[in-house]
């Protein structure tokens, strides 16, 4: 059982934009070689040894040719050397394709976007939540979250209409940690005002909502009604990964309230979480959001993508890990 109180963990300090990840002037010139202008996100997850990223709403030129998703096969999942990409799932004209539809209707469903992936044996998964609207900034109204798979690598998927959470509930997103034969996922409404929850479930289960487990503060329990909040509001988009180098948990997100990227360190996935730390702010990087932990381990260098809403693109920023005092 995790202790009482969380103990303060390390920090991360020098954050600094390594490079653009997407757009024109990008390392990747994805406006010239796949028709992508502008895009969000960039959460990131394995499949058979290779680095796949995933982005949010795509756009071409003067914000055209919209996409609600689209996906990146790096050369290496190593980020010392960058995050370069050696191909795009793309559609039939060779431009970056839609992985998941979306209605694109106001009100009814505006778009579809992934919150993070998964591989278990020779299949894709993606979380992802169906947006009914986009509201005040920070908050979004969903039809549901779910999970949709690929068995060809990425180019065809399917959503799985029985794996699906309500709108309200807390997975309307994920971060997503695989752990020998177990998927954990830390779950956050639609928007960035709500608190985290934990659950887990058998990688051979995943599709099977039935088979999940809910943190409760004590233990595991199959009623999802009982999983306790073990990080509280306001989150954002989350990631979360192990860092060897720390001997602990990193969780990253946007806090809204505090208009930065935080970190917060726990001994075990359950916790406790330690106290925010802060990583960037809005005043040094306007309108930054969705913090994503590269999930590969590099030692003291920590390094995530980050997006900017004003360019409208993705980043690749590093920082280093320091003991707190």
């Amino acid at each position: 059982m995790p202790a009482s109180a969380p103990a303060s963990g390390p920090r991360l300090v020098d954050v600094t934009k390594v490079e653009q990840v997407t757009g024109p002037g990008s390392v990747n010139a994805t406006d010239r070689r796949w028709n992508v202008f502008g895009a969000d996100l960039g959460h990131m997850f394995f499949y058979q040894g290779t680095l796949y990223m995933v982005f949010g709403d795509t756009f071409g030129p003067d914000s055209r040719q919209w996409r609600s998703n689209t996906m990146a096969r790096l050369v290496t999942p190593d980020p010392r050397a960058g995050l370069r990409f050696e191909s795009m799932v793309t559609d039939a004209t060779g431009a970056a394709g839609e992985l998941l539809g979306s209605l694109k209707v106001d009100g009814v469903e505006k778009t579809v976007i992934p919150t993070n992936g998964v591989s278990v044996g020779g299949r894709m998964f993606l979380h992802y939540m169906s947006v009914r609207r986009w509201g005040a900034p920070g908050s979004w109204q969903l039809n549901y979250s779910g999970w949709a798979y690929s068995d060809d690598g990425g180019q065809v998927w399917v959503k799985d209409p029985l794996a699906r959470w309500p709108g309200d509930s807390n997975f309307g997103q994920v971060a997503i940690v695989p752990e020998g034969g177990t998927v954990y996922l830390f779950g956050i409404p639609g928007g960035r005002q709500g608190g985290v929850q934990l659950a887990r479930v058998p990688a051979a289960h995943l599709l099977d909502l039935d088979a999940y487990e809910y943190w409760d503060g004590e233990g595991w329990s199959a009623d999802r009604a009982k999983a306790t909040t073990v990080v509280s509001s306001p989150v954002g988009e989350l990631s979360v990964r192990w860092s060897a180098y720390a001997h602990r948990w990193l969780m990253m997100y946007l806090d809204e309230g505090r208009s930065a990227v935080v970190l917060r360190t726990a001994p075990s996935l359950t916790g406790p979480w330690g106290p925010e730390e802060v990583v960037a702010t809005a005043q040094r990087f306007p309108q930054l959001y969705a913090p994503y932990l590269v999930p590969v381990d590099t030692g003291p260098e920590v390094y995530f993508t980050m997006s900017q809403y004003g360019p409208y693109e993705v980043f690749l920023m590093k920082a280093s890990l320091v003991s707190s005092p």
